[in-house]
């Protein structure tokens, strides 16, 4: 592989996550939930940020990107959107590709949690880096798009290769994990509920995880399936998915 990854917690359960290209030593930040926090990570490995790559608007993903480019000079790479809270130095599309030395990324639209999320997929490395659209087990509110937006885009990354590793942006896990297991009996994700409760009580991370791993355990992929259980099931995968999303709304498990 071409690109190192560094992951680490901040703010009260974020992740920062540093990308470096192995061949020019030319390094990003996926997001800037805590722009000291980058920073110091950043000096520690002795990583040049050269860029910034926003997944979306949200303040705990753009809203370190003044600072960090003030003491850094990183160009700012994201949608549209993002300019509501920071100018960008290059907006994306669906589409686009991103060179963070000899690295090569897709961005992917994958609105849905808010109307111009992106993710950028390194296909090469078998990675991506998909913001708050995708959680271990789990995935992003709507508190922008419709059901079947995010549904689409869902769609999208699940049609990534199995193997792809997803680095997502939050801790969630082990509430999500909670929350598959009131809706879900398959023992596949009672094992993995088990497994994440382990890691969280070794203080371990969740994240990444994988496309395969997601597509057998995620209550939100399966979202057919378990409609079916809740007797919610509505004929189409998006309304389906929309009676999975607004019960995990509710749960308070």
């Amino acid at each position: 592989m071409a690109l190192d990854v560094h992951l680490f917690p901040c703010l009260s359960d974020n992740y920062g996550i540093l990308i470096r290209d192995r061949d020019t030593g030319q390094a990003a930040t996926i997001d800037t939930p805590d722009a000291e926090a980058i920073l110091s990570e950043a000096e520690k490995l002795g990583w040049k940020l050269t860029m910034i790559l926003n997944t979306h608007w949200h303040p705990d993903h753009a809203g370190g990107n003044a600072a960090i480019k003030d003491r850094t000079g990183a160009t700012i790479v994201g949608p549209v959107e993002v300019t509501r809270i920071a100018p960008l130095d290059r907006e994306v599309l669906e589409g686009d590709r991103i060179m963070l030395g000899a690295t090569e990324m897709a961005v992917i639209d994958t609105q849905g949690h808010t109307n111009g999320h992106v993710s950028y997929f390194a296909a090469d490395d078998h990675m991506v880096f998909v913001g708050d659209t995708l959680f271990a087990l789990g995935c992003g509110r709507l508190f922008e798009g419709t059901p079947q937006a995010m549904w689409s885009s869902l769609a999208k990354l699940t049609a990534l290769p199995d193997d792809t590793k997803v680095y997502c942006a939050h801790e969630y896990t082990a509430s999500n994990a909670r929350f598959a297991l009131s809706v879900d009996d398959d023992p596949a994700v009672g094992a993995r509920a088990a497994d994440v409760f382990a890691a969280r009580e070794r203080g371990e991370p969740t994240v990444p995880t994988t496309i395969g791993l997601e597509k057998a355990t995620n209550p939100f992929l399966r979202a057919g399936l378990l409609a079916r259980k809740l007797g919610e099931t509505r004929g189409d995968p998006a309304l389906d998915f929309a009676a999975v999303r607004a019960a995990k709304d509710g749960f308070r498990g």
